[in-house]
């Protein structure tokens, strides 16, 4: 049970935040280019994001599918940031090959790292897939005041950060990245 303390904290966990959504693929984007929606994109990890904010009351703002590309990457989480969005997911490119390039696109950018979430995320990610989770790459951070993830691609992972990290704590992010 929380604390009163812990309860005041958080009581803006009930709002509806606006959430800008990115999908980092190089072979949905070839495939598909620049689309709207997951939908048009077979994109199951986007569809998973998008249903996820949706079921919980927030909306999506936007929804972007760009290639591995560092300069493409950035020049998404920029018009997220000019955007109306509370909080930018990204989900791909967080992998070891060369070309999965999200974490070193996007972790440079961060005003503040928030070392927790990936924390939490990978000792969350044991119990799903074991010691693979040393492979596990996720990352957030703040820059101008809104809150940037760093997803692995996979529907199971995008499920798992979403529904027991970043929505469950949306609201009180929000708040102390506007502080």
């Amino acid at each position: 049970m929380s604390s009163p303390s812990t309860r005041e904290h958080k009581k803006d966990s009930e709002k509806s935040y606006s959430f800008y959504l990115i999908t980092v693929s190089t072979s949905r984007y070839e495939e598909y280019g620049n689309v709207s929606s997951p939908d048009d994109a077979e994109d199951g990890s986007g569809k998973m994001m998008y249903d996820l904010v949706i079921s919980r009351g927030h909306n999506v703002s936007k929804y972007e599918l760009v290639p591995d590309e560092s300069s493409l990457i950035q020049g998404s989480v920029h018009r997220a940031i000019e955007s109306d969005a509370d909080i930018i997911v990204t989900s791909g490119g967080t992998g070891l090959a060369s070309k999965d390039v999200s974490i070193e696109s996007l972790v440079p950018l961060f005003e503040k790292d928030i070392p927790g979430f990936g924390e939490l995320f990978r000792y969350k990610s044991i119990e799903q897939i074991g010691s693979s989770v040393i492979l596990t790459r996720a990352a957030a951070g703040l820059l101008r005041g809104k809150i940037i993830f760093c997803l692995p691609g996979s529907p199971s992972a995008v499920e798992l950060a979403l529904t027991e990290i970043i929505l469950p704590e949306a609201g009180h992010l929000v708040k102390h990245a506007r502080q």
